[in-house]
């Protein structure tokens, strides 16, 4: 049984499942694998395309899905982790979570006898990866350019890095002192990147970050719990917003990247979001795909 709590968990498989994806967004797979089979999905934190894409993909494979709010379980009400893990598994074929701490899912998904995947916690957003380079390859064709992420080195960030290390490709991050990814993510990719070739570079200087970039990659400033750090954040990040100066110091045909939702005016401009570089819809498009490819090898 495998579960996909971390890109690390699947870091030797990544490129078969972005070929799966592939092909279910090409209509090459028509049947319905999951015809019969069943996902619990535990939300902790409210959620668009997490949910959607799970329910219609679901859906789409010819399987059930469940939408759990955690607050409404009795794990709500202090059951422990551990008894709503085993309990779900005998219902389910396999459990989706979007939850707040990374640990508790590690913990859930200890104690499941059936796979566990993260829709997002506050260390990873492995799902979320998977999409994004799948538009990677759509639009550049392989994985030989520059990934530059720039902004908080969050969840989004930590699974960005990972993956880029998995396919050899190059990823610089640029964030101010403080918001830098996580330094085990930051280890974990670099002992990869020895193997798959990939560069890894985090720095604060932005522009030099951005400088001949293929995927210029940004997320929000104030993440679902971070709120109460709002002002400082937006002071501290201010230089780092991706505006129509900034997108001039990457390479011509560069696309931009975000995960969304945005909030349009603080790490990005309209400009670019709205922009002929921008790839944000077929970006948001391919969590669905990636979503099944996803569903598909671990439930199949």
């Amino acid at each position: 049984m495998k579960n996909l709590l971390s890109i690390l968990d699947i870091k030797n498989e990544v490129s078969e499942i972005l070929e799966i994806a592939k092909d279910f967004k090409e209509g090459k797979i028509k049947n319905k694998p999951l015809d019969g089979k069943s996902l619990a999905m535990i939300f902790q934190k409210s959620s668009t395309r997490t949910r959607v894409s799970f329910e219609v993909g679901m859906y789409e494979l010819g399987g059930k899905s469940l939408f759990l709010s955690a607050s409404e379980l009795q794990m709500g009400r202090g059951e422990p982790i551990a008894d709503t893990a085993k309990v779900l598994s005998r219902y389910v074929h396999g459990i989706m979570i979007r939850a707040i701490n990374h640990q508790d899912v590690a913990e859930f998904a200890k104690e499941a006898t059936v796979p566990v995947i993260s829709g997002l916690t506050d260390l990873e957003h492995p799902c979320q990866a998977l999409a994004d380079m799948q538009t990677v390859k759509e639009r550049k064709g392989d994985f030989n350019g520059k990934f530059v992420y720039v902004g908080d080195g969050n969840n989004v960030c930590n699974s960005l890095l990972l993956i880029c290390a998995c396919l050899g490709m190059d990823i610089s991050i640029a964030t101010p002192y403080g918001y830098e990814p996580n330094k085990e993510i930051v280890r974990e990719g670099i002992e990869i990147a020895k193997k798959t070739g990939s560069n890894i570079i985090v720095t604060e200087d932005v522009k030099l970050a951005v400088k001949d970039a293929d995927v210029v990659y940004t997320d929000v400033w104030v993440s679902m719990g971070d709120e109460d750090q709002e002002e400082k954040r937006r002071s501290d990040l201010l230089k780092y917003q991706v505006n129509k100066e900034l997108m001039k110091l990457a390479s011509d045909d560069a696309i931009f990247m975000h995960c969304l939702p945005a909030i349009r005016g603080e790490e990005v401009t309209s400009e670019v979001m709205d922009g002929p570089q921008s790839v944000i819809i077929d970006q948001a498009e391919n969590r669905l795909h990636a979503q099944k490819a996803v569903l598909y090898y671990l439930l199949k």
